[in-house]
């Protein structure tokens, strides 16, 4: 005790010495405290981009072309994969709006981690559980090849997997916990492959994955009245928690899950060009931008 109140009776002295170790407390402690915040934040987790679709579409080039600025050879995904990626400098952020049109100084572009899924029906997991459990995904990248959906096979596939997205969406946003609900999720839907001879444009593969998931839909709604569910009351709910969008519409649209915080795009683009030219992926870049 006597050491205690002898070391406060000095550092509340008048004396030089006390004013000096005072000085040099009270200008140091702010810099260590802005140091310890600057390093919490620097280790926070990256802003994570989910990359999904059918098996084909794309999807391991794209994450190469953004990873590398080249479209590597790849093959059919067994596993996830995932690389930290950076926007170009040309592309614009969602902070770019508040800068100045004459502020010309040096912006350091935002990176963010992009998770590629396999597509096989029996790997889709990988992508369902990240979709639940990723507390830093900003969005979702859902890839189809704009070729193979003119077909009524690729159509189908693409837009069953499509549909159990959106569902999966759809319940995490009704389902929250919290009354303000869990951060949107935008979803941007890949018309990949636009260079392709036999490829549909951006606005009919929009038209087309609707209207394939709206009979999805409605097929599976009388699946769940044929087994019995919905004949009840208590069961009603759950036909309702099982349909996509607004409920009990003929005809689905991608704006219909706006209700849910939902927002859909649709951009066409390719990521392999050309012979040496490179993919035509900037729209791609530029609805990134704006979500980071």
């Amino acid at each position: 005790m006597g050491s205690s109140t002898d070391w406060l009776t000095w550092a509340f002295s008048p004396s030089i010495s006390a004013i000096i170790v005072t000085l040099i407390f009270s200008l140091t402690l702010p810099i260590l405290i802005h140091s310890y915040l600057y390093r919490k934040a620097a280790a926070k987790e990256l802003p994570t981009l989910l990359l999904l679709g059918p098996s084909g579409a794309g999807k391991s080039a794209l994450l190469t072309l953004f990873a590398n600025g080249i479209a590597s050879a790849t093959h059919t995904s067994q596993e996830p994969q995932s690389a930290v990626c950076q926007l170009p400098a040309s592309t614009t952020t969602s902070e770019d709006r508040y800068r100045s049109e004459n502020d010309t100084s040096s912006r350091a572009q935002p990176k963010f981690l992009l998770l590629d899924t396999p597509g096989h029906g029996k790997l889709r997991h990988h992508a369902t559980s990240t979709l639940t459990s990723a507390a830093a995904l900003k969005g979702l990248l859902f890839m189809v090849d704009s070729a193979a959906v003119s077909s009524a096979s690729g159509l189908t596939e693409a837009a069953e997997y499509l549909h159990d997205v959106l569902l999966l969406l759809q319940r995490r946003h009704t389902q929250g916990k919290t009354s303000k609900g869990p951060q949107a999720v935008p979803v941007l839907v890949l018309a990949n492959k636009q260079d392709v001879f036999t490829s549909l444009p951006s606005t009919i593969v929009k038209t087309k994955l609707e209207e394939e998931i709206g009979k999805l839909r409605q097929t599976r709604s009388k699946g769940l009245l044929d087994s019995g569910i919905g004949m009840d009351d208590d069961a009603s709910g759950d036909e309702e928690g099982n349909w996509l969008g607004e409920y009990g519409a003929k005809e689905f649209r991608f704006a219909q899950m706006q209700e849910h915080d939902i927002e859909i795009d649709v951009m066409g683009g390719n990521v392999k060009g050309d012979g040496d030219e490179a993919g035509k992926v900037d729209e791609w870049w530029s609805w990134i931008g704006e979500g980071l």
